[in-house]
């Protein structure tokens, strides 16, 4: 172990773990091992962590672990995980929450139903975390993120805490245009007084039509491909299903019979399995269609 790996555990020793295994951290049940694996409880802990690595290391941030697939290779950098006080939320005033970029999508929908708060209705259905459905500009059933974001807090990976406004940001459709190099601390969302039986009966109905169309309670990541709206009217999954023979698998890696955009860990999947099985389609689609499809998961190598 090199010196500075000694140091870098003697003084984080209680929330930093070395060669640490990912393979469960995420929803593919996929993934090698990190060389710095980080648990961040507070903003001066995490801040004091960035500033001793001093950017010599390349950083991810690892949310819900709901749209990642992570090589079986071992990752050559840090992964940083935010707790405790990235996990709060709370009202600001009567229709702003500000919530923790830890704050799972549907804790903070839950949080919007039970103060009577209309808009937030759509995270019922979105898996992973605050931090990271803004990061990608998350959404279903045609809202998105940026419709309730009033701001973000960030840090940047020298340590300085800054805030952009909803204003300020490119959000284009599953994307936000926000820096890799920003850690999102928390968040503020505007909601609008709404009748809580009303939320909590739209929210119902919102969530019975997610489980009718897609896979749940499986090793999956979501959805695999984003819409190509600049290219085509069609959806994606129309896409795949008139291009793709949809029985194909690699290993352990196959497409959802219930929507095929979503690939599915049957088992004992690679990383590889999985990556050959994206090109595979995408290649099909191109193939047959002249679309590029571009990946909405994230892929970290």
């Amino acid at each position: 172990m090199s010196d500075y790996l000694k140091e870098l555990s003697s003084e984080f020793s209680e929330n930093l773990k070395l060669n640490y295994d990912l393979k469960k951290k995420n929803w593919f049940n996929i993934g090698g091992k990190a060389k710095i694996y980080y648990k961040a409880k507070n903003l001066k802990e995490l801040i004091k962590f960035l500033k001793k690595i001093n950017n010599k290391e390349k950083i991810f941030i690892l949310g819900g672990g709901s749209n990642t697939l992570i090589t079986d290779n071992d990752y050559d950098g840090v992964v940083i995980k935010l707790l405790n006080n990235f996990n709060n939320i709370s009202l600001l005033s009567e229709e702003i929450i500000i919530a923790g970029s830890a704050v799972s999508d549907k804790s903070l929908s839950e949080f919007a139903i039970n103060n009577g708060l209309g808009g937030f209705e759509f995270l019922s259905c979105i898996p992973g975390t605050v931090g990271g459905g803004i990061k990608m500009n998350a959404g279903c059933f045609g809202k998105e993120f940026k419709d309730i974001l009033i701001s973000i807090q960030a840090v940047d990976k020298s340590g300085k805490v800054l805030t952009i406004p909803a204003k300020d940001i490119d959000f284009k459709y599953r994307e936000s245009g926000l820096s890799d190099d920003l850690i999102f601390l928390s968040a503020s969302f505007k909601g609008y007084k709404k009748d809580k039986a009303l939320i909590k009966s739209e929210v119902q109905k919102l969530v019975e039509k997610k489980e009718q169309a897609q896979p749940t309670r499986i090793k999956t990541s979501g959805s695999t491909f984003k819409n190509p709206i600049n290219q085509t009217d069609k959806k994606v999954w129309q896409l795949i299903r008139e291009s793709v023979p949809l029985g194909k698998s690699f290993g352990d890696a196959s497409i959802s019979e219930k929507h095929c955009n979503f690939f599915v860990n049957k088992g004992n999947a690679k990383f590889e399995d999985m990556k050959n099985l994206i090109k595979f389609v995408s290649d099909c689609v191109f193939k047959k269609t002249g679309i590029k499809l571009e990946t909405e998961i994230k892929i970290i190598e």
